[in-house]
């Protein structure tokens, strides 16, 4: 492969990251005005974009504590949803081939917009080109609209007088709707909801939410079977 093409497919893995990272950051927006919603500072809610990092356990944290759930409840409800990013990790590990706090930054980084950049490149080289565009751009534009809707929730007062609470729900459904392209998600997300429905009225706050998640997650995992460790294994999802 000569140098031009090589440079072409990096800068291409560049702009394909950083808008990824742009589309993919503004609905920090809601994430931030949600925040302040259920009682936190402007300060604990950008903190929590800055060390938690991942949309759908960020969302399910802040609307458990909203709905007056316990935060035993909304703790194990956001680690579960987290887990999928350390399989995504498995699989990275072999195209970064990073040691110490460089391995500790992309691991922080390891989100669904920065594996699905990585993996869609051809080129080791250029996949990890994919994979730190993405990862940054996400989490740069991501904390810094996380601040911008914090700052106009705590300038508001309430942000439920002005829907933004609904409006952040919006941005919960359009981060997941990606990932219904197949039957499993399809079904994995419809079996969730059904479940959160059917036990919303008996159930604490919160719980609803967790036996949605731990039911995804048992599918998830049932649905991949053996293959799922022969896919860790090969390059074509070569992951962190």
């Amino acid at each position: 492969m000569s140098a031009a093409p090589f440079a072409a497919e990096h800068a291409a893995a560049r702009r394909q990251g950083l808008s990824v990272g742009l589309a993919t950051g503004v609905y920090g927006v809601s994430f931030g005005a949600l925040g302040i919603a259920a009682g936190l500072d402007v300060w604990q809610t950008v903190a929590l974009s800055l060390l938690l990092f991942t949309g759908g356990s960020q969302f399910a944290l802040v609307g458990i504590i909203a709905s007056g759930g316990s935060s035993v409840t909304a703790v194990a409800t956001s680690t579960l949803l987290g887990i999928r990013n350390g399989l995504y990790g498995l699989q990275l590990a072999r195209v970064l081939r990073l040691l110490g706090w460089r391995r500790a930054a992309a691991a922080h980084l390891t989100i669904d917009e920065s594996t699905a950049v990585a993996l869609a490149q051809e080129q080791p080289e250029v996949q990890r080109t994919g994979f730190w565009a993405a990862g940054l751009g996400v989490y740069a534009f991501w904390n810094l609209s996380t601040l911008v809707g914090a700052l106009v929730g705590n300038a508001i007062g309430d942000p439920r007088v002005w829907g933004l609470d609904a409006a952040a729900a919006a941005a919960f459904v359009a981060l997941i709707w990606p990932r219904l392209k197949d039957r499993t998600g399809q079904v994995t997300a419809a079996l969730a909801a059904a479940i959160a429905l059917i036990s919303f009225a008996p159930m604490p706050a919160g719980v609803p939410v967790l036996l949605a998640a731990i039911a995804a997650i048992v599918i998830g995992l049932a649905s991949a079977g053996p293959s799922s460790a022969h896919d860790i294994e090969q390059p074509e999802g070569d992951l962190l």
